[in-house]
């Protein structure tokens, strides 16, 4: 019984890291770019819900709702500002520049908001759960894994089903030849920067809910999410989430076993897939959902 509780507690983490993830995904399939300040973008998204709703005594729906809409902006801004003067070029400049954007938002956090670490506050709901057959399951955690695979259905949907979406699949395809069809390549790129990152800041909006939080805590994000992302297969949205619960029962089964090697054995189970399948578990050749 213990077991099976870790696993299912595994699946529900798993949910956080597949709302991280799936934007880095996005953005490395289509525009090449691995987004090293990503974790730091979801976090800057969970202070400023945090400092609207506990400091600026916003309703928290109204908070989390300007934060969303502010993380796409801020997303075109960091495609317009920063990516689109890398996209094409070696892919160590973007991962520099990103790096370096990494720095100064962590360190401009920790300057504005201090080292303590915060939380945002729902109330009875966050503490809430129900017990199914002796397991217990937090309802916030459920509602975040919903929410994740809402979030990844839609993307598959938008990508598949829509004019867009065909326009975002033949530009990560082969950007040169969607150009001749009049396909604008630099607005694709915008807008699906802004989706990830707004993505990105959904997810630092659900792990503040979900624990305390850290303005440098950008780079552990970022390393679950990367590894979410190989394990399940580079370009591959269900991928993604596949992998994000794989990583998510391996850290809460390893939690079992050693309470302090969860994470280690996270990090185990992606240097066995790396090394048994380096493209992943759900890997495609091109960017599909």
């Amino acid at each position: 019984m213990r077991l099976l509780d870790a696993v299912v507690q595994g699946c529900l983490l798993g949910g956080q890291y597949a709302l991280f993830a799936a934007g880095l995904s996005l953005v490395f399939g289509v525009l090449k770019v691995v987004n090293l300040a990503h974790g730091d973008l979801g976090i800057l998204a969970a202070f400023a819900a945090i400092g609207l709703a506990a400091g600026a005594g916003l309703p928290l729906a109204l908070a989390v709702g300007v934060v969303l809409v502010g993380m796409l902006a801020v997303g075109a801004a960091l495609h317009a500002g920063l990516l689109a003067r890398t996209t094409g070029a070696l892919p160590q400049i973007s991962m520099i520049a990103t790096f370096g954007l990494s720095v100064v938002i962590g360190n401009t956090l920790q300057e504005v908001f201090s080292a303590d670490p915060r939380a945002l506050d729902l109330g009875s709901f966050g503490t809430a759960g129900v017990t199914v057959g002796g397991i217990s399951v937090g309802l916030l955690p459920a509602a975040v894994l919903a929410v994740a695979v809402a979030a990844l259905t839609g993307l598959h949907l938008v990508l598949t089903r829509t004019a867009f979406g065909r326009r975002v699949r033949a530009t990560a395809d082969d950007p040169a030849t969607a150009a001749l069809v009049g396909v604008d390549a630099r607005r694709t790129y915008l807008v699906v920067t802004a989706l990830a990152v707004g993505l990105a800041g959904l997810a630092g909006i659900a792990y503040a809910a979900s624990s305390l939080v850290t303005p440098l805590a950008g780079p552990s994000r970022l390393i679950f999410a990367f590894e979410a992302v190989v394990i399940g297969g580079l370009g591959s949205l269900w991928g993604t989430l596949v992998g994000a619960v794989v990583l998510g029962v391996a850290q809460s089964v390893g939690s079992v076993v050693d309470p302090s090697s969860g994470v280690l054995a996270g990090h185990l189970v992606f240097l066995a897939v790396l090394a048994t399948r380096p493209a992943g578990l759900l890997a495609r050749t091109r960017v599909r959902a």
